[in-house]
């Protein structure tokens, strides 16, 4: 299996915001050091490129971004400090999400240990994202012709709100979107479902919910790929979450997509989006299971 990932995984930044950083590195340490990848399955694809950010960004924003031009309102939006490494670090972050797509397409399944920067609008960037790697992945495989129609499984537990204000309206792509309603962002665009839930909610209302919207989109919606946001975000133990998943049942989560998308003979392509565990552990345990099922299903494509 194709795991793509950047070696730019920390660069200096204040401790407020080393949280969402650091899990990078961490986890495809682990998942190496436990035989679940080798590491002539790692590969680090090309940055994104200005062509191809501007598919989804302008090129204003692209150029405040590049020349650190933002104001101090957008730099508080976005969430991180600008830096000439943050902005190389996003670029990377997108080009694993379009590697793992292109892979995907082939191998019918690929990882980015990063992604799901869904928060990103055209404009301005937003919670911990610059750029919308989705997005912009999705717009480069329909330019490339791999792919028409794309499934966008959301599965943080904040709405992918730039993710779906980026394709209201476009046919060729459904949004769907399972998150925490009273949780950020306050505002909530539209996706093509969404599935919001009370604080609170447990492994078997999370389940049932998700089995039901994701039958509803395969219904409506014939996908050429799905990309999957497999955040670790709505475990019990996530300092943003407000939901109160285990991690058996985030698992169970990664299981009925993954397992899901192989019985409809959909490829799929997963990043890792949120997740910021009051023990970073938690969070890499959370994340490393997401890998290791898509892992295990490759062998059995195998086999």
């Amino acid at each position: 299996m194709d795991v793509y990932y950047h070696d730019l995984f920390t660069f200096p930044l204040p401790p407020k915001h080393r949280f969402p950083i650091q899990k990078y590195k961490l986890l495809r340490q682990r998942l190496v050091g436990e035989g679940i990848i080798s590491e002539k399955d790692l590969h680090i694809p090309e940055p994104a490129s200005d062509d191809q950010l501007m598919m989804v960004h302008t090129r204003g924003y692209l150029q405040k971004i590049k020349q650190g031009e933002l104001t101090k309102k957008e730099v508080r939006r976005m969430g991180f400090p600008w830096s000439l490494d943050l902005v190389e670090r996003s670029r990377r972050s997108v080009g694993s999400t379009i590697a793992a797509c292109r892979s995907a397409l082939k191998d019918k399944i690929a990882v980015s240990l990063a992604g799901g920067t869904h928060h990103a609008y055209p404009d301005h960037g937003q919670g911990f994202c610059v750029f919308n790697d989705v997005a912009v992945a999705v717009k480069v495989v329909q330019r490339e012709k791999r792919a028409d129609r794309i499934l966008v499984v959301d599965c943080d537990v904040h709405q992918g709100n730039g993710t779906a204000a980026i394709f209201k309206g476009e046919p060729r792509v459904f949004t769907l979107s399972i998150h925490g309603a009273k949780n950020f962002p306050f505002h909530k665009e539209h996706s093509d479902l969404d599935i919001p839930l009370p604080d609170g909610t447990e492994d078997e209302g999370y389940l049932e919910a998700l089995e039901k919207g994701f039958s509803e989109a395969i219904k409506r919606f014939s996908a050429d790929l799905v990309i999957y946001l497999a955040g670790a975000d709505p475990h019990q133990g996530d300092r943003l979450g407000r939901l109160s998943l285990t991690k058996d049942g985030l698992a169970r989560r990664d299981k009925l997509v993954l397992g899901r998308c192989r019985q409809e003979g959909l490829p799929v392509a997963v990043v890792m989006s949120g997740g910021y565990g009051e023990d970073v552990h938690d969070t890499i345990d959370i994340h490393f299971q997401t890998v290791k099922f898509a892992a295990e299903m490759v062998r059995n494509f195998d086999e």
